[in-house]
């Protein structure tokens, strides 16, 4: 009996991050949808130090062993030529590109007062670096193929997280890196729907090894044969419709997921305002913006502050 076709049936899909956790749950669900993946991990630890083993060849195991299509690519795509060499590896192996998922991070928490200057550059160039230099070069090799007249139904999903959105106490590097992903994302799809690239961000809540001491502490296991809420699997089916032709007319947007919830997150937009047609003195303007907070929405919670 023939296979049906899945939803990313014959799409060329690079995963940075790809060896563990997200990243892996992400890559064998686009196998598992007819995607051929590029698989990429450095193979870091969890602070980002020293190689672990090398997870990118054993996810392209696993998707081999299942009938797939995908291949290893162990480069630092933080540096412009391994970001390069990423978006070669996709073309020259497959012959095409057609959907880029930027997962890769790390974590070193510490509060303000305790975070040295390694620690803020560290997470900045993995997480935010690490975002642009592989969005950087697809982009131009999408550009190339649109103006050869070859437009194809790209599309880029970004990985931000609720401490870019909120905040979350300990961790000013990663959600200032993770916020930073969001307005790359809001300009990237600005500037790339001219060449037939939709670009999206998530916001995924999930248990991997950058989270699963805080849910250790907070969640209790579950049950044998219970829904698993916290699995990453359960944030992949939206990336890969989020990666897929299917989502034709979405971009520019950031969807938090998690377990079996998907909110469409609405961000900066004007709220009260006051506009008296020539300038306050520091009284008025502080009794005005007074009343302006008095009516507007309060804001929520940063993580961990209560």
């Amino acid at each position: 009996m023939a296979r049906t076709p899945g939803l990313c049936e014959g799409r060329v899909v690079v995963v940075t991050g790809a060896g563990r956790g997200l990243g892996r749950a992400h890559a064998l669900a686009f196998a598992a949808e007819g995607a051929r993946v590029v698989v990429n991990d450095l193979g870091v630890g969890l602070d980002g130090a020293g190689p672990s083993g090398s997870p990118a060849g054993e996810v392209v195991a696993e998707i081999l062993a299942a009938g797939g299509s995908a291949v290893a690519h162990g480069g630092d795509i933080a540096t412009a030529e391994g970001a390069a060499s990423l978006i070669a590896c996709a073309v020259d192996t497959y012959g095409r590109l057609d959907t880029l998922v930027n997962n890769a991070g790390f974590l070193r928490d510490r509060m303000l007062v305790n975070l040295d200057e390694d620690d803020w550059d560290a997470v900045m160039r993995v997480h935010l670096k690490g975002h642009f230099l592989p969005l950087k070069h697809a982009a131009a090799w999408w550009r190339a193929e649109s103006k050869a007249g070859r437009e194809a139904a790209a599309r880029v999903v970004n990985t931000s997280s609720g401490a870019g959105l909120l905040g979350s106490v300990g961790q000013g590097n990663y959600s200032a890196a993770k916020a930073g992903i969001v307005g790359l994302t809001l300009v990237a799809a600005a500037e790339m729907g001219r060449y037939g690239v939709q670009v999206n961000a998530i916001a995924p809540a999930a248990r991997t090894r950058m989270t699963e001491r805080t849910f250790a502490e907070t969640m209790a296991a579950p049950e044998a044969g219970a829904f698993d809420a916290m699995a990453p699997e359960n944030v992949s089916p939206l990336v890969v419709w989020l990666g897929a032709a299917a989502s034709a007319g979405v971009t520019g947007r950031v969807f938090e997921t998690e377990g079996g919830r998907i909110t469409v997150m609405e961000g900066w937009r004007p709220g009260p305002t006051a506009d008296r047609g020539a300038r306050w003195t520091p009284a008025e303007a502080g009794e005005t913006a007074a009343k302006l907070l008095a009516a507007s929405e309060p804001p929520l919670p940063v993580y961990g502050s209560r």
